[in-house]
């Protein structure tokens, strides 16, 4: 039961407790107050309308006109009681209904800022950390609350913010003396008496370079995306999809694996770049974790489906692939840094989409990618 509920039932019992002890009271004072000797009422009127005052004084019945009629004073006491204790449950009644529908009405007034605080949460993430909920009102609970938690944000903003920083420029730094040492290796190589063990040795460590460069532009990439598009345009998805396809030709001519596609005109307003390295990490992907002989499929109709052939993925493994650096044990012998996926669910949601995964049955993993769809879908 939601708290507005609850409040609203408290006011309505409080309400009903009170509605009845005040009934109680006036019909014990009205009982107290009722006459009980006899009265005397006009034959010429009703006897309903006949009236008593207290200070009505018995007189003998020989005295009284002789259009005058004697009603008990216990009859007469009795049907004011019961008129009066049923026309004031009526009035309760009729009370609660509008109390409780003025305690829903004050319940909602009183929890909104608790309501604009639980809405600007949702709305969080680690990636966006921009919305306050900036609440106006007196300085009472409720505003110490909400101020509490908008300071609570700026901190966190704060430091999200210096450790993307600081991920982009050590990544930056990073760059130079691979590159330096990379041209190092090339000269060394290319010297004339370099012999065949020192070849081997200069391959393995050009090989280990361009790992590092490639771990090092997926760090810069996660770091750009997660701070978000600084500028947007109007990019067709399905034309990406294609000329990623196409980069992956050799790749996957190599690996022996073949692609089915299914697309239509998709127009997405973001980045470019982005949604290139989207596209193209969950193609490589695909291939580079798939089986000699295996089939990648790719669809894109209300989102972007990559599938593709493979060894089996545990269920329970699959949260984990979107987080850095987290890869399936079988999976630590490829050329991949860890980035692929966690790069994916990054500018996924720099677009306002979303990434998810689940394992494929047979072997292999489904990617979908759900991105806002910009314009009027056109036929392909």
């Amino acid at each position: 039961m939601k708290l507005r509920t609850r409040l609203t039932a408290w006011y309505a019992g409080v309400f009903l407790i009170a509605g009845v002890a005040l009934i109680g009271l006036n019909y014990w004072l009205l009982a107290e107050w009722m006459p009980v000797e006899g009265i005397a009422v006009s034959r010429a009127l009703p006897p309903d309308v006949g009236t008593a005052h207290p200070g009505f004084a018995p007189v003998e019945a020989s005295q009284l006109p002789a259009d005058t009629l004697v009603v008990s004073g216990a009859d007469f006491a009795a049907n004011t009681m019961n008129t009066v204790l049923w026309q004031s449950v009526i009035a309760l009644l009729v009370a609660a209904v509008i109390a409780v529908w003025l305690g829903w009405v004050v319940a909602g007034r009183v929890l909104a800022p608790l309501h604009a605080i639980t809405t600007t949460a949702h709305r969080l993430e680690a990636e966006r950390l921009d919305r306050r909920i900036e609440l106006d009102g007196p300085p009472d609970e409720l505003k110490e609350l909400a101020d509490t938690f908008d300071g609570m944000l700026d901190r966190l903003a704060s430091s999200f913010d210096s450790q993307k920083r600081f991920v982009a420029n050590a990544s930056h730094e990073l760059r130079t003396p691979l590159a330096v040492q990379r041209t190092l290796i090339e000269v060394a190589l290319a010297a004339p008496d370099a012999n065949d063990d020192m070849r081997r040795l200069g391959a393995h460590l050009l090989d280990t370079n361009e790992r590092s460069e490639k771990l090092i532009d997926g760090l810069l990439l996660l770091a750009r995306s997660d701070r978000g598009l600084a500028t947007r345009e109007l990019v067709w998805l399905d034309e990406v999809v294609d000329d990623e396809i196409e980069s992956c030709a050799a790749l996957a001519a190599e690996k022996n694996v073949t692609f089915a596609v299914r697309t239509r005109r998709y127009l997405v307003d973001g980045d470019p770049v982005l949604l290139a390295q989207l596209v193209g990490n969950l193609l490589r992907n695909a291939v580079l974790y798939n089986v000699p002989g295996g089939s990648v499929t790719v669809e894109l109709d209300r989102e972007l489906t990559v599938a593709n052939t493979g060894s089996t993925v545990p269920a329970q493994a699959v949260p984990g692939l979107f987080e850095p650096f987290r890869r399936l044990r079988d999976r630590t012998g490829t050329a991949g840094s860890g980035l692929g996926l966690s790069i994916v669910q990054s500018v996924a949601r720099a677009h306002g989409g979303s990434a998810k995964a689940r394992p494929n049955g047979g072997g292999g993993l489904v990617v979908q990618v759900n991105l806002p769809e910009t314009g009027v879908r056109q036929p392909s």
